[in-house]
């Protein structure tokens, strides 16, 4: 895969991810019904759909900005995953499986981009001994 195809599927999939959680987090600061009324049903307390959706949009502008602030991107990234597998694992048990195909999407989605990004700035560690 050359340079140009990873970038390429790593900003399609960056824009996917940020348009798919920054309308989730928008919606969960303006209590929009459709996303309100299924995370209080999913037991969520009111206070934590706000501070998800803060989360989320703040999370959303990190990934945006290129080329930059790659280790607080991997953060974000691991913030989404987590998004994912509490959704999915509260739909399954709280509404059902149908319930969790928008999870099985986004994390799709998600996991390809994280792979993009992971092949456009390799994780380097340093040599630290212990003392």
């Amino acid at each position: 895969m050359t340079l140009r195809t990873t970038k390429t599927i790593y900003w399609i999939g960056a824009s996917l991810t940020s348009l798919w959680f920054g309308t989730s987090g928008v919606c969960e600061l303006t209590k929009n019904p459709i996303v309100w009324d299924i995370t209080l049903q999913l037991g969520y307390p009111a206070y934590f759909i706000y501070v998800l959706g803060v989360a989320k949009l703040a999370g959303i502008a990190v990934l945006l900005i290129p080329n930059k602030l790659l280790r607080l991107k991997e953060w974000v990234f691991a913030g989404i995953f987590f998004d994912i597998i509490f959704a999915f694992c509260s739909k399954l048990i709280v509404i059902g499986p149908l319930a969790t195909i928008d999870a099985i999407i986004a994390l799709a989605i998600v996991t390809i981009t994280y792979l993009m990004f992971q092949k456009l700035y390799p994780t380097k560690y340093s040599n630290l001994t212990a003392i």
